[in-house]
């Protein structure tokens, strides 16, 4: 492999390359090259549940806080290998997000490339913090509807969002299950605005008419999908729509309320989300690699990757979801491949992660459009 500048000048076996005299050579003997992985769902404001409540987090902590916070997530996604990162909302933390970006950009702050959402959108009554209803509490998101949604959806574009994010169900039916919130035309309109900017939509949808109702819309990826049956996987595969499963997430909440992964049977939860994973890998859905991270710790990202092995794929299809997959599916051209002419973000990790997905855990070399991030001495 030889690097020029931010680029893949040439890729190979080192004999075939002609190395420049002044050339800084790195040696990795063992370790497996791979395109740095680009991770589809995170929260670089949040941090653990089981640490702080997102509930607390929101309410409590302040926008000094978690941005600083969120500094520190974003170089511990970087040194795990993830060298793009879509974030998915601040979750109260307003547009503090599309600042982070800059930063990175700048080379104030070591970071992913960011693919950013801003602030989400919530139909009025959906979303939390709930309190007493004579108190209006701040929301983790923005709250609209009808035409409205024209105007919030254009604002958040104005404020620095890549993608617009809507959540086209939520826990707010009579028992707290989760709903449909926004109509099939209502998310249509979001999609048409959005679109008109050269933006996509986000869906997070886990009821089977939420998600239908989102597919219809237009919307480009669909977060979480618990509650996929088979046509309306069947319906997103007609449509090209991805599903981001965040797998990860749902063991963790899990783990947080008691269950004893290895002591215990698994939860309802975690088994519905094992059969709408598999039901969604039947139907040709494509998927993308994205956990979640923040509802668990950020360095922790490839924790999803393992779980999707563990539920059904192969450790060559998960690597795939996390690289050539998500630059599909995010329009990122330039990434997910090691090729002449791509842009190096370049990953190294020890053995073959094709036949043991965990050896991600164990990044040796990360570098970002040519500059390396992260490298053990002995390689030079």
């Amino acid at each position: 492999m030889l690097v020029r500048g931010e680029r893949i000048a040439a890729a190979g076996a080192a004999e075939s390359l002609e190395t420049p005299p002044d050339a800084r050579v790195l040696e990795l003997p063992g370790a497996t090259l791979l395109p740095g992985l680009i991770e589809g769902h995170s929260h670089l404001f949040l941090h653990p549940y089981d640490d702080t409540s997102w509930r607390d987090q929101v309410l409590g902590e302040s926008l000094a806080e978690r941005t600083a916070r969120a500094v520190v997530h974003a170089e511990a996604s970087l040194l795990a290998g993830v060298t793009t990162m879509r974030d998915l909302g601040t979750e109260g933390a307003g547009s503090a997000d599309a600042g982070l970006k800059t930063a990175i950009e700048k080379g104030i702050i070591p970071g992913p490339r960011l693919i950013v959402t801003t602030r989400a959108i919530v139909a009025t009554g959906a979303y939390g913090p709930r309190g007493a209803p004579e108190h209006r509490l701040p929301k983790g998101a923005e709250v609209a509807d009808e035409a409205d949604l024209v105007r919030v959806t254009r604002d958040q574009i104005g404020r620095g969002a890549d993608w617009i994010k809507i959540y086209a169900d939520y826990r707010w039916g009579p028992n707290g299950e989760a709903r449909p919130t926004f109509t099939q035309e209502e998310l249509a309109l979001v999609v048409r605005v959005a679109g008109s900017s050269g933006r996509p939509v986000v869906a997070h949808a886990s009821t089977a008419e939420g998600m239908r109702r989102a597919t219809l819309a237009g919307v480009r990826t669909i977060e979480h999908g618990d509650g996929g049956t088979s046509e309306v996987f069947a319906l997103m595969a007609e449509r090209g729509v991805a599903l981001c499963p965040t797998l990860a997430a749902a063991e963790a909440v899990a783990l947080y309320a008691g269950w004893r992964k290895d002591a215990q049977p698994e939860p309802p939860r975690i088994r519905a989300k094992r059969e709408s994973f598999r039901l969604a890998l039947e139907a040709g859905v494509p998927i993308c690699f994205g956990g979640d991270v923040g509802v668990y710790p950020h360095g922790d990202n490839v924790r999803e990757l393992v779980l999707m092995v563990d539920y059904g794929m192969s450790p060559l299809e998960a690597l795939r979801t996390a690289t050539s997959g998500n630059a599909r599916i995010f329009n990122l051209g330039g990434l997910g491949h090691i090729k002449p002419g791509r842009i190096a973000d370049l990953i190294a990790v020890p053995g073959d992660p094709t036949l043991d997905i965990s050896t991600l855990r164990q990044v040796e070399l990360v570098m970002k459009g040519g500059k390396i991030v992260k490298a053990p001495r002995k390689a030079f």
